[in-house]
């Protein structure tokens, strides 16, 4: 080792070093091995402790032997431009150092004494001569198996994934932001009509989405999932055939540590059989509707003749009789409008005809039609000054109808229904309906709005209805810029709001 002291490898280590102190750096280092570019043979002239423990060879066997014939290389493949020996070959032609970022090398585990699955990084490090030509190689090894190892089972999760996906029809897409650089799973070309293979981007994606759906929802969901961080919409969009299809998008948004949105993940699929179910169904629903709306009025008609034919009978029995017709009537009316509103809400077409009102007036008059058909709770009106609103007059009705009628219906006879009109600090108008009754649970008030939702409590089974007050109420309000809720306590009765701006 005395040729080594006196070599350039004395000023690379430390100046004025011993053989001794020398050996005992080295080979307390992490794992290194130093070799003579003496090819082909490349002498080990020192090695790490750690070096020998990675693999399982003793010192004894390694000093003064040539690399190869210490580490056989398996069968030299000419493809591979990383092995050992072509990489030490290039480091003494080019006097450069060469990087392998990643290779396996399994090591013996010092518990079990197995041999167990390992991948390294590695750097070749020309250490030059006098004469400037490459004299020694330094070789260092670390250990990247829990690298490469977590983005294998990565990649094995992302292809689970991506076959999870393509199985139930679901397309995968990432969205930097604001760059709004798009990448995607293969199945969203086919989710847009396109044949495989062909290339789309964000800007042709969106020339295939309805003008009206990109202008009201998709960028409108945009902004606010770039708040909320949650990106969900549905929306139409046209094939190049030019048919028409629907999809659903679900997303969330991620954040850097300032709060700043710098990504957006989610998924997108087809939805076009589900969209057409619901439209041949809203189209018998409006059909049905339209054909029990005729009988009705007859009925209607005719018992309002009775009412004026027997005006003068003195038997109670038939004024009683023909009064609860009338009001049974009169709510199969209004469920029938229900239906046909429910059919005309999806497909948009239902129309707001706006005017300016007072809602204290209009809720008056729901109060009185309500006393009419029902003297079983005692109704209390509390108006507040003047509420006028810009909204339809006809469909607001519906929404307080409806909710003084879910008061009468779930809570006891002779107990109070409250209503209320009043003027809020958002400059809206806050209308509540307020009873005695069973109250909702705290699970079922999310709920509550949806279509068609029926709350599963026995004490409720008796009571009639098709879950779609409320559904309809609630897109009513909505459509008008509003909002609508609920408070509720179980046994203690529930309080129903919305809020409607007041009119400039």
């Amino acid at each position: 080792m005395t040729d080594i002291l006196h070599s350039p490898i004395t000023d690379y280590t430390a100046d004025n070093l011993t053989e001794g102190l020398f050996r005992v750096l080295f080979e307390k280092s992490p794992g290194s091995i130093l070799v003579k570019a003496d090819a082909p043979h490349f002498t080990i002239v020192a090695v790490s402790d750690t070096y020998l423990q990675v693999t399982s060879v003793r010192r004894e066997d390694a000093i003064g032997r040539g690399f190869f014939a210490v580490f056989p290389e398996d069968k030299d493949d000419p493809a591979d431009e990383y092995t050992a020996r072509k990489v030490f070959t290039r480091v003494i032609r080019t006097c450069d150092k060469v990087d392998v970022q990643v290779y396996r090398y399994d090591a013996v585990n010092d518990i079990t004494h197995l041999r167990e699955e390992h991948y390294w990084s590695c750097s070749n490090i020309p250490i030059p001569g006098d004469g400037g030509n490459v004299e020694y190689i330094l070789n260092t090894i670390v250990d990247i198996s829990g690298e490469v190892k977590a983005k294998k089972t990565a990649i094995e999760s992302e292809d689970r994934l991506l076959l999870a996906a393509e199985a139930t029809g679901l397309a995968i897409w990432d969205l930097s932001i604001p760059q709004t650089d798009l990448s995607f799973s293969p199945q969203l070309i086919a989710i847009f009509g396109h044949a495989p293979d062909t290339a789309i981007t964000l800007s042709s994606i969106r020339n295939q989405v309805h003008a009206d759906d990109m202008q009201n929802i998709i960028l409108k969901s945009y902004h606010e999932a770039l708040i909320t961080g949650r990106y969900t919409y549905e929306a139409r969009i046209f094939w190049p055939d030019d048919s028409l299809h629907w999809i659903r998008v679900k997303g969330i948004v991620l954040y850097t540590e300032n709060k700043v949105p710098y990504r957006m993940l989610g998924t997108i699929v087809d939805i076009t059989e589900t969209k057409r179910d619901d439209i041949r169904k809203n189209d018998f629903i409006a059909m049905a509707s339209h054909e029990l709306k005729t009988p009705l009025t007859s009925l209607k008609a005719y018992i309002q003749l009775l009412e004026v034919k027997l005006s003068g009978a003195t038997d109670p029995f038939i004024k009683t009789a023909l009064v609860k017709a009338g009001n049974q009537v009169n709510k199969m009316t209004a469920l029938v409008h229900s239906f046909l509103d429910l059919s005309r809400l999806e497909p948009g077409k239902l129309q707001l005809k706006r005017t300016v009102f007072d809602i204290n007036r209009l809720a008056e008059e729901r109060i009185n039609d309500s006393r009419m058909i029902t003297g079983t709770h005692a109704l209390v009106f509390n108006p507040i000054g003047v509420c006028n609103v810009n909204a339809d007059r006809e469909k607001i009705g519906q929404v307080i109808g409806n909710f003084i009628s879910n008061a009468i219906k779930y809570s006891p006879k002779g107990s109070i229904v409250s209503i209320r009109c009043e003027i809020a600090d958002n400059n809206c108008v806050e209308v509540s309906v307020t009873d005695e009754g069973i109250g909702i649970k705290s699970k079922d008030q999310d709920k509550i709005f949806q279509r068609f939702y029926r709350v599963d409590d026995t004490d409720k089974k008796h009571i009639s209805g098709f879950g779609i007050g409320l559904y309809l109420s609630s897109e009513i309000i909505q459509r008008h810029k509003g909002k609508i809720w609920v408070k509720s306590t179980p046994g203690k009765g529930s309080a129903f709001f919305f809020s409607l701006p007041l009119a400039v």
